[in-house]
């Protein structure tokens, strides 16, 4: 009996589902931004850099990727019952995600200031 074994590239299940669940939860907030700048593009509005119109879908933004982190990361630590332990499988992706997380918001606050 003749045995083949053909390899398949697949997705990384980390990548896929941190692609899916950052798609998912964000695609609102980029649509909003989108729309926000073709309505002001059609109206033929110049926005200078101090002007309030055009931040709402990027507040919007940095809203929701708070969210995501902060309270999103708070749920799935109380979520479990009592007296059961929940580990992260692969704690250097989440340690990686939350020390960029971290230097984005920093940044933006730098910025913003």
């Amino acid at each position: 009996a003749v045995v083949s074994t053909e390899r398949k590239g697949v997705w990384n299940e980390t990548v896929a589902n941190l692609s899916l669940m950052a798609l998912g939860s964000s695609a609102p907030e980029i649509l909003l931004a989108f729309v926000e700048q073709l309505g002001l593009l059609a109206g033929g509005v110049e926005i200078d850099i101090n002007s309030e119109m055009g931040g709402l879908g990027t507040f919007t933004i940095i809203g929701s990727a708070a969210f995501n982190l902060l309270v999103i990361t708070g749920i799935c630590i109380f979520s479990p019952p009592n007296g059961e332990t929940k580990r992260i499988e692969q704690f250097g992706v989440f340690c990686t995600t939350a020390l960029w997380s971290v230097f984005a918001y920093v940044w933006i606050l730098i910025v913003l200031k």
